[in-house]
């Protein structure tokens, strides 16, 4: 299975945004591709809440999800579209990614579960879930390739959601991620390398990357990580298309060598001693 893996720098204008989506879709075809997996917030990325809210579509409506369905269908290519920023109920959001048939079909869609609250050290402060409404269940598909489940940048630091999936049956997660700056230096390559290894699954990871018009600064290294936990591609620091090719093989290979997931129990309450 070859995958094609777009690192973006999303503007604040959706139809600029939505026009790279199409073409990454050509250029992935064209190189050979089956699936494209695309970063979050692959529409619209934008901290200027006021200037936003005029771009922002409802699910039916949104002009980004039916381009790329469109070209999708076109080319004949499997997209997992990192995830959108879209109209919710209630004056809230959605970030919600989508995987899309080679019909331009939407297979399966997911709604970011852990939310981004954090003060950083260099003073900048995030509340996603001031803007954002918390998904409620876990989502796995069925693709040619093997079932694949779905999580979104912050869920990439809580293992129960990835064995969740794993124990569903997942062998690929897709994480598409906006990682800032200081916490990609620190936590990305570990943290994508130790979910990888726990449950030997294939972990792409479509990110952001660089100075964006809103100001902030992603940190890119959008990764494809083997189930050994090996980094099959890191694609460093700036915007383009990477290439990897796959063996859906190596799951049960490295499975066999390392029966996590069957030695996986229920933990009981945890007993407090004197």
């Amino acid at each position: 299975m070859r995958v094609a893996v777009l690192q973006m720098r999303s503007g604040v204008n959706p139809v600029v945004n939505a026009r790279a989506l199409v073409d990454a879709v050509e250029q992935a075809r064209a190189g050979g591709a089956a699936m494209l997996f695309t970063p979050e917030m692959s529409n619209l990325l934008d901290s200027d809440r006021a200037r936003s809210e005029d771009r922002l579509r409802t699910q039916d409506r949104d002009e980004t999800l039916a381009a790329v369905r469109a070209a999708a269908r076109d080319a004949g290519l499997w997209v997992h579209l990192g995830s959108l920023a879209l109209r919710g109920e209630g004056g809230m959001r959605l970030n919600r990614g989508f995987l899309i048939d080679d019909r331009g079909e939407i297979r399966a869609h997911y709604d970011k579960i852990h939310l981004f609250d954090v003060d950083l050290a260099t003073g900048e402060r995030w509340r996603e879930s001031a803007v954002y409404m918390r998904g409620a269940r876990a989502v796995a598909a069925e693709t040619p390739w093997g079932r694949m489940g779905f999580s979104i940048c912050y869920d990439m630091r809580f293992p129960d959601l990835f064995r969740a999936l794993t124990g569903a049956g997942a062998s690929i997660v897709a994480v598409p991620a906006a990682f800032t700056v200081p916490t990609g230096r620190a936590h990305w390559h570990v943290l994508l390398r130790a979910r990888a290894i726990e449950a030997g699954i294939f972990v792409i990871a479509a990110a952001q990357a660089g100075k964006h018009e809103d100001g902030r600064e992603t940190f890119g290294h959008s990764l494809v990580v083997d189930p050994w936990g090996d980094v099959l591609l890191d694609m460093g620091p700036e915007p383009g298309l990477g290439f990897v090719d796959l063996d859906p093989g190596q799951v049960d290979a490295v499975r066999s060598r390392v029966p996590a997931i069957e030695h996986r129990r229920e933990i009981p309450a945890v007993e407090i001693a004197p």
